[in-house]
C-alpha cells in the first residue's frame, strides 16, 4: 500500500513521543484496569487521567475535568493558534459488573491517550506549527458505552460539533495460527450493528398460588410467554440480526402469585433503518404476551446506538501507517472470525455526525471479549504493546489530517456519500 508523502515526517515523530511518555501511559493503564468501574460511575479512572495531564500541563494542555455536564466525562485540549481542522481520541473506561475490564476499555483510554500524546509531540515540531496555522487535538474520556451511551450524551451537549475526525481503537481475542496480527481496520458494513435497548415489566395481580390462583394474574407467566415470542420470532429475522434478553425479576415467593415482572432486552440491526422494524416486531411479541395472560405492560427505553459508518480514507491511510512502521495491519473486518461481529457501540453514533474510525487489534486472551479470561488478556503487558502500537497509527493518521489538505478534504467527501 502506497505511503502518502504527509505520513513520513510523522513517523519517526510520533514514536519517539510515545517512548518518551511510556512510563506514565503504563502506569494509566494499570490504574484503570486494576480499579474496574461501571456506566457513569468511572471516578477513579476521570481523576487518574485528569491528574495525568494536571501534571503535563507545561506542555499546553488543558483540562476540563467533568466535561459537558457529565460528571465522569472528561476533555484535554491542545490548541495551537486560531481556526484550522479539530481530531479527536476517544477513550472509554467503563468495566463489567463482576468480570471488570472483559471489553479492554483501560486499552482503548491508553491507546487513545497515547495517540493524543503522540499527536500533538508532533506538531509541536512540523513547520505548519512555526508557521503559526490553527489547529486543535483533543481527547475525549467517553463514559457508559458499556450501557448507558455515554457518546450519544455528548453529542447532544455539543462535544463533537466542531470536529473534522475522530479516532480510536477496540481490543479483540487474538486470532489462533496469526499471532502477529496487529491491527484491523474495519471497513465493512454490519460489524458492529445499531441497537435498541429496551426493559419490559408486566404487572398483574397477586394471588395465593395454591389457595386462590384464579383470583391472580400472573405476571411471570407474562414474560414466559413474552420469551417464546421471541425465540419463535428469531427463525424468521436475517442471520444478521440479534435479539437477546435476560429476567429481571420473575417474582417473589413461590407460593404468591407474581404481580410485577421485568426483563431486559437488546434489539441489533445492521443499519437503523432495518433495526427500526425488527424493534416493531419484538414490540408485538411483548403486547402479545400482554392480552394472552391479562397484565399491562411497559416499555422502557434506553438510548439507541446506531451502525458504525467507518471513513474510508482515514481507514486506509491508518493500514498504511501501520505497515509503514512494521506492524502486520489489514483493511478488512472478516478477519474478526466472529471475535466481536455482532456487537454494538455508541462510536456508531459519533459516525453518523462527525468522520469516524473504529479500528481492532487482536491481544492474547484464552477467551473472547465479555468473559474473565478477555479480562486477563486486557491487563496483559503484550495488550498494553499493541494498543500503544495502535496508538502510533492514529496519531499519524491524525497528523496528516491536520497537515494535508487534500487528505481532509477526503475524508469530509467520504463522510458525506455515507
Amino acid at each position: 500500500m502506497h505511503i502518502p508523502e504527509s505520513q513520513h515526517a510523522f513517523l519517526d515523530r510520533v514514536q519517539e513521543a510515545l517512548r518518551r511518555y511510556d512510563a506514565q501511559l503504563k502506569d494509566i493503564n494499570h490504574k484503570i484496569w486494576s480499579d474496574p468501574e461501571l456506566a457513569y460511575e468511572e471516578y477513579k479512572a476521570h481523576d487518574h487521567i485528569c491528574q495525568l495531564f494536571d501534571s503535563l500541563k507545561s506542555e499546553g494542555y488543558q483540562v476540563r475535568p467533568k466535561a459537558y455536564g457529565l460528571a465522569t466525562a472528561l476533555e484535554v485540549e491542545y490548541k495551537h493558534g486560531n481556526g484550522g481542522r479539530v481530531v479527536v481520541f476517544n477513550a472509554e473506561y467503563d468495566a463489567l459488573p463482576g468480570i471488570g475490564h472483559a471489553c479492554g476499555h483501560n486499552l482503548i483510554a491508553t491507546s487513545s491517550i497515547a495517540a493524543f500524546i503522540a499527536t500533538c509531540e508532533a506538531m509541536k515540531s512540523h513547520p505548519k506549527a512555526a508557521s503559526g496555522a490553527g489547529f486543535t487535538v483533543r481527547l475525549l474520556g467517553t463514559p457508559a458505552e458499556e450501557s448507558g451511551g455515554g457518546k450519544v450524551k455528548l453529542i447532544d451537549a455539543g462535544a463533537y460539533q466542531d470536529v473534522d475526525a475522530c479516532l480510536m481503537v477496540h481490543p479483540i481475542p487474538m486470532t489462533p495460527g496469526s499471532p502477529d496480527f496487529v491491527s484491523i481496520a474495519t471497513v465493512i458494513e454490519g460489524g458492529f450493528l445499531a441497537n435498541d435497548k429496551v426493559q419490559i415489566t408486566f404487572t398483574g395481580k397477586p394471588a395465593h398460588a395454591a389457595a386462590a390462583p384464579w383470583e391472580g394474574i400472573n405476571a411471570l407467566d407474562a414474560v414466559v410467554s413474552a420469551y417464546v415470542n421471541v425465540s419463535l420470532l428469531r427463525q424468521q429475522i436475517l442471520p444478521s440480526q440479534k435479539i437477546h434478553g435476560v429476567i429481571k425479576n420473575g417474582g417473589d415467593r413461590p407460593n404468591i402469585i407474581p404481580m410485577s415482572a421485568t426483563v431486559d432486552y437488546y434489539i441489533r440491526s445492521p443499519t437503523k433503518k432495518s433495526l427500526k422494524s425488527l424493534t416493531e416486531k419484538v414490540v408485538k411479541c411483548f403486547e402479545a404476551a400482554a392480552t394472552a395472560t391479562g397484565c399491562k405492560v411497559e416499555f422502557n427505553w434506553g438510548i439507541s446506538y446506531d451502525d458504525l459508518k467507518s471513513n474510508m480514507p482515514i481507514c486506509e491511510s491508518y493500514v498504511s501507517a501501520m505497515r509503514a512502521m512494521g506492524y502486520h495491519t489489514i483493511l478488512d473486518n472478516s478477519a474478526q472470525n466472529g471475535a466481536l461481529a455482532g456487537a454494538s457501540t455508541d462510536m456508531g453514533n459519533v459516525s453518523y455526525v462527525v468522520p469516524g474510525f473504529h479500528g481492532l487489534f487482536p491481544i492474547p486472551a484464552d477467551g473472547v471479549n465479555h468473559t474473565p479470561e478477555f479480562t486477563s488478556g486486557a491487563g496483559s503487558p503484550e495488550g498494553h504493546d499493541r494498543s500503544i502500537a495502535c496508538a502510533a497509527g492514529m496519531a499519524v493518521v491524525a497528523c496528516q489530517i491536520l497537515v494535508d489538505d487534500k487528505f481532509a478534504e477526503s475524508v469530509k467527501a467520504d463522510f458525506r456519500r455515507d
